[in-house]
């Protein structure tokens, strides 16, 4: 391999490393005026997602995603008693899926991510 070859090659690799990374981070930030009115928009919720003891596996993430697809807003229930496990379930789940965290409160998470045709309206002020 040549000197260019291998130059080309790295900037390649380099580039390709720098998508992934973009691809992964996105996660959807909310003010505190959109939380605000989302947290009370799941009030009447049920849970759509139970996260049992086996965790957060493929399976419950496609699951998910198609919730996330139907009704933009969902409550998510987690079995087990580890606090922070379900904060880190919930942080995984926003990064892979592009969603916001609106609420976490015992077992119970809160998250939206908005819809190709947004069915929740946000208030001007």
């Amino acid at each position: 391999m040549s000197d260019m070859q291998a130059r080309i090659f790295c900037e390649q690799r380099r580039i390709v490393t720098k998508i992934e990374f973009l691809e992964v981070s996105i996660m959807l930030k909310l003010n505190s005026k959109q939380v605000r009115h989302l947290r009370s928009a799941s009030h009447a919720l049920h849970p759509v997602v139970m996260i049992g003891n086996n965790g957060l596996s493929e399976t419950v993430l496609n699951e998910i995603d198609r919730s996330l697809t139907a009704h933009e807003l969902i409550k998510i229930k987690v079995a087990g008693d580890e606090r922070e496990l379900r904060v880190q379930m919930l942080q995984e789940i926003c990064e892979k899926l592009g969603a916001a965290a609106v609420q976490h409160i015992g077992k119970q998470l809160v998250i939206y991510r908005p819809a190709a045709e947004p069915k929740i309206v946000f208030p001007k002020n």
